[in-house]
C-alpha cells in the first residue's frame, strides 16, 4: 500500500511548522487530520458554535478537495465539542454539509487544545485509478 501525505506546508502560530499532514491517503482511504474554525488569518473564528462548525466543516471540505476527494465521500466523523450544551444547534449545522444522512459519526465533549468550540476529522473513502 502506498501512502501518500497531502499538504504537508502547514504552519501554525508564529509561522511554526505544524508537525502532521492535514490529510494522508492510505490505499482507498483519505484521513483528514483535525480541523477547528481557522480562518484564513490563523485565527479563529468568531461567534458561537453556529459559526465555528460552519467554518470547521469548510475547513474540512477545503482539506477533502486538497485530496481530490468530496464530504459525499466521507464514510466516518469524529467530533468533538467543548460545550454539551452546543449538540442540537451544531447537529443543525453539521446536518446542511450531509444533508444525506452523513456519515458514521461519534460526538464527545471534550476540553479542546485550542480556544475552539468543536474539531472534526473524517475518513473518507476514495478507490484509485
Amino acid at each position: 500500500m502506498t501512502i501518500e501525505r497531502i499538504g504537508n506546508d502547514r504552519t501554525g502560530a508564529g509561522g511554526q511548522p505544524l508537525p502532521f499532514s492535514p490529510a494522508v491517503r492510505a490505499g482507498d482511504f483519505v484521513y483528514v487530520s483535525g480541523q477547528i474554525a481557522m480562518n484564513e488569518r490563523g485565527e479563529v473564528e468568531p461567534g458561537g458554535i453556529e459559526a465555528q462548525t460552519r467554518r470547521t466543516l469548510e475547513n474540512v471540505r477545503n482539506v477533502l478537495k486538497t485530496a481530490g476527494c468530496t464530504l459525499d465521500e466521507v464514510v466516518k466523523a469524529n467530533c468533538w465539542l467543548d460545550d454539551p450544551r452546543d449538540f442540537w444547534t451544531f447537529n443543525k449545522v453539521y446536518a446542511e454539509f450531509f444533508p444525506n444522512g452523513g456519515p458514521a459519526r461519534s460526538t464527545v465533549r471534550s476540553q479542546l487544545m485550542v480556544d475552539a468550540k468543536v474539531e472534526i476529522d473524517v475518513i473518507a473513502y476514495k478507490p484509485t485509478g
